[in-house]
């Protein structure tokens, strides 16, 4: 499905158990009258395992084979497709058509969040914006699709909505599709690895200057208070020295004093 995290659960399988039970043993005009029922059938947007019962397969080569093929439509395609064959295919009640719109649209949201409603009016074939609208807000009241009506700018913004089924030739690109994101990922993540052990590398380089410095402070420390101890000794010396010369001349002066008298 393609829902996204936080956003309400939708579901489109309304009575789809029913249906695949009822067509295990329905044949002929009842198998015809029972797609009828279920492309009618409110809430029931997803039609895949019931177009795989056998019973309903064996319609193709039946009188009953375009109601089938209108089952078909219903799984896989769009409003498109059942305008391109609508002389072979059974007439759609109004029920039947909103519901095949609906789908239409969300094979649109499949390939695009923002919908212009240009595209939506040529698509769906419809006339105005205010039918359109209409139709878009029936399909969320339905639980198949979140999104917002921008009407400044005249689109669809779309939030979440029910996925629909998959063609078998539909796989191998679907395949491709998720070994490229797969790719991409492991790219990401790389990116990311290589990204946290260069941070990890900065960190323990900053750590290490950090450890240089500190020991270089260290020791400019230990070598000023080395240098002011010396200094003071110094001071000591030169006072002391001073002190012996003053003692020195004055007993030079009482020697000569004596010898005069």
């Amino acid at each position: 499905m393609g829902e996204e995290s936080g956003l309400p659960q939708l579901s489109g399988t309304q009575g789809l158990d029913q249906f695949i039970l009822l067509a295990r043993t329905t044949k002929g005009a009842a198998a015809a009258q029972l797609i009828e029922e279920a492309t009618s059938s409110p809430g029931l947007y997803v039609f895949g395992e019931l177009l795989e019962s056998e019973c309903l397969q064996n319609l193709s080569e039946t009188e009953y084979a375009p109601h089938l093929k209108l089952l078909e439509i219903y799984t896989y395609g769009t409003y498109t497709d059942y305008k391109s064959n609508t002389g072979t295919l059974p007439q759609l009640s109004h029920t039947q058509l909103n519901k095949l719109k609906h789908l239409t649209i969300l094979t649109i949201a499949a390939k695009c969040k923002m919908i212009p409603y240009s595209l939506l009016l040529t698509e769906l074939d419809i006339p105005n914006v205010r039918e359109l609208e209409d139709l878009i807000i029936d399909a969320i009241y339905h639980n198949i699709l979140q999104a917002k009506l921008d009407q400044s700018n005249h689109q669809l913004e779309v939030e979440c909505f029910i996925g629909r089924d998959t063609r078998i030739d539909q796989l191998g690109g679907m395949i491709d599709k998720l070994e490229q994101w797969s790719t991409n990922c492991a790219a990401v993540v790389q990116l990311m690895e290589n990204q946290i052990t260069r941070a990890n590398q900065l960190k323990t380089d900053k750590i290490k200057q950090k450890e240089s410095l500190d020991q270089e402070i260290k020791s400019l420390k230990q070598a000023v208070s080395l240098a002011s101890k010396d200094s003071d000794q110094n001071i000591d010396y030169q006072e002391s020295g001073h002190k012996l010369v003053q003692m020195a001349k004055k007993g030079l002066r009482g020697s000569l004093a004596r010898n005069k008298s």
